[in-house]
């Protein structure tokens, strides 16, 4: 992927095009699951082999945990990993996700793990469901523990799940769509609601919201809201207008809380090379109004602007932990599991709102390069701000030779942003895979 000019907080992922967001909390941390749009796309059209995972405390730093589950993985798919959702019950971590059938049509799985960033594995063998527009479903389980799966393009579908969240009881019911529970199209004969695909469900204090794509091509996001998990549902706004600098065709919804604060999640065309079938998760904080709706949220490339966790340097740090990055990527190792890759000179890692709450002298990393004279400068508040100091790398003989190299830094104490610039000559520097401040 080519760099990104600019350093703004949105899209929050630059490593990969990545898209329909499905962000899940759990004991203080965001999970974010996302698709993937390959950086080659295949006959004009959706280019999608598997899918990601994220992590933050503080929701501005992300942890990139690497491809999580294939459709490769399911022996009964041939292609196509849309959106999906995951869900943590007793102990385990469902993850259900749309596919096309080796024998043809639209079908959802189900994967399970005992990790929230996996290894995910086929839970059954076969296909959850199977059907007409069976894609993007979302998943949600009550205070009575009864769980429900809803779905659908273009219609809107559930069913209540057992609780070994693999199977379901009853029948499948297709809302009935009209002007009262989920708006009105005007001029489209064939499709009469707002309501157009990717539905995300969850439940606020004593209400229940269904947020969704919307209006046709190019999507907006709404809403409704109910009494109950089965309705009846009431119409009621634009969360998200059409984003039309920018923008990708579609759009997909997440919404998540952590530590107070309510967040939207989707995604847009933003990243280099961008567009329709290559997007970019974005993430925006809001706040509900005093009777539960949901304000009008513009995207905005400043993204979320304040860090809600603790970001400690005198703890080991992933170096795949970025807030925004140009030039580098990330891969996966069966040793170490995922560090950073590609680094050129003049590629760069911001890390913000790190908390310097002592004076720190040394800076360590885990390096690992076959080249010589690469450089990482150490700054922060800037790319050209106060360097505390460079560490010169010293060659290791080959790219998966790791050790352990370090530099002196100069104090500092406070709240910053940090950043890594690279610098050196031609061609790929360095692996890096973790660091510290002393």
């Amino acid at each position: 992927m080519l760099p990104f000019a600019g350093y703004a907080q949105n899209p929050i992922i630059q490593t990969n095009y990545t898209a329909d967001p499905a962000p899940m909390e759990h004991d203080g941390t965001v999970y974010l699951y996302t698709t993937h749009d390959e950086d080659v796309t295949v006959r004009n059209f959706f280019s999608m082999n598997d899918w990601k995972c994220y992590s933050t405390t503080d929701m501005v730093n992300w942890t990139d945990h690497g491809t999580i589950l294939s459709y490769k993985d399911f022996s009964w798919s041939r292609g196509d990993a849309w959106a999906g959702q995951c869900v943590f019950r007793n102990g385990k971590y469902y993850l259900y996700v749309p596919m096309n059938q080796k024998n043809g049509g639209n079908a959802i799985g189900v994967a399970v793990s005992d990790s929230p960033t996996g290894p995910f594995h086929d839970a059954i063998g076969a296909p959850l469901l199977v059907g007409y527009g069976y894609i993007d479903p979302t998943v949600f389980i009550d205070d009575d523990n009864q769980a429900y799966l809803y779905w659908g393009n273009p219609s809107l579908r559930y069913v209540k799940l057992n609780e070994d969240m693999v199977s379901y009881a009853g029948q499948i019911i297709t809302v009935e769509f009209t002007p009262d529970n989920f708006g009105v199209r005007p001029g489209d004969a064939k499709r009469s609601s707002q309501y157009e695909e990717g539905p995300w469900f969850y439940k606020r204090n004593h209400q229940y919201y269904m947020v969704y794509p919307a209006g046709g091509v190019p999507e907006h996001l709404a809403y409704s809201t109910s009494p109950g998990p089965t309705g009846p549902w009431t119409y009621r706004d634009t969360i998200m207008p059409i984003i039309r600098k920018g923008g990708a065709f579609t759009n997909h919804p997440g919404v998540v809380d952590l530590k107070g604060h309510s967040y939207l999640f989707y995604h847009n065309g933003d990243l280099p090379g961008g567009g329709g079938f290559k997007r970019s998760v974005c993430a925006m904080e809001f706040s509900y109004n005093a009777d539960g709706t949901i304000p009008r949220i513009q995207h905005s490339v400043d993204g979320i602007t304040k860090s809600v966790g603790e970001f400690n340097p005198m703890i080991r740090q992933e170096a795949e932990t970025i807030a925004f990055e140009s030039g580098v990527e990330t891969a996966k190792s069966d040793k170490l599991g995922i560090y950073v890759t590609d680094i050129d000179n003049g590629d760069c890692i911001k890390v913000r709102s790190v908390d310097f709450k002592k004076k720190v002298k040394t800076f360590r990393a885990s390096i690992a390069s076959a080249s010589k004279g690469g450089k990482i400068e150490i700054h922060i508040d800037g790319l050209t701000g106060q360097l505390l100091g460079t560490l010169n790398i010293k060659s290791t003989g080959d790219f998966q030779k790791w050790a352990v190299q370090s530099c002196k830094v100069k104090p500092v104490e406070g709240i910053h942003d940090l950043y890594f610039v690279f610098k050196g000559g031609e061609g790929d520097l360095l692996n890096f895979d973790w660091w510290i401040f002393n």
